[in-house]
């Protein structure tokens, strides 16, 4: 019977999109939408098109922001000396909500996937042995997800940032594998941050 309202179609159609929305969960949210004033669906789509035109990466860090170079990067109480490295914005947030870290960040909005056909050069990893070579940092904590590509990722940035004579650190193991570091709770990413090892 839906299938006839090609409107209410094309809404579950791009709310399936979402990761981990599925057709019944895009059409309970369809049925939602439908439920609401049209103010509040207007307030909806003009937050969405706003996401669109207002936020970009950093060019320094590559993180989300509205300004560039965004907040983190422009803070002088931040540390100079250690840069933490993670997959995604949402783990860099979540190291954030941690409290654990205080130095810089990069984003290398990806990892490491051979079989997916990412390589080296098709997320941040050149930007950051730039900034590596260009600052003055005695740490890298590689915050890469303990998943088989974060793994791969960290073992792989190991490689290139040991030669330069910093030290490479990776979070402590408190974190269980196949875990993405935006689903931990602060208090378990905190001792995670805290306990970090030699790569």
């Amino acid at each position: 019977m839906l299938d006839s309202i090609p409107s209410f179609g094309r809404l579950v159609a791009e709310l399936a999109k979402f990761p981990g929305v599925g057709r019944k969960t895009a059409t309970r949210l369809a049925f939602f939408l439908l439920k609401q004033s049209r103010s509040e669906c207007e307030a909806l789509s003009r937050a969405i098109l706003e996401l669109k035109d207002k936020i970009g990466f950093c060019s320094h860090c590559f993180n989300v922001t509205e300004t560039d170079p965004c907040q983190l990067c422009t803070d002088p109480g931040r540390d100079d000396q250690s840069l933490c490295v993670v997959e995604e914005p949402q783990d860099l947030i979540a190291i954030e909500r941690s409290r654990s870290f205080r130095g810089r960040y990069h984003v290398l909005q990806g990892a490491l996937s051979p079989l997916d056909g990412i390589g080296p050069e098709d997320i941040r990893i050149p930007e950051l042995l730039e900034r590596i070579n260009a600052g003055s940092f005695s740490e890298i904590l590689v915050a890469t997800n303990f998943t088989v590509e974060g793994d791969a990722t960290a073992l792989y940035l190991a490689g290139l940032i040991r030669p330069l004579g910093i030290r490479a650190t990776r979070l402590a193991h408190g974190i269980p594998t196949g875990s993405d570091l935006e689903y931990i709770d602060d208090a378990t990413v905190n001792r995670a941050v805290e306990g970090r090892r030699e790569i």
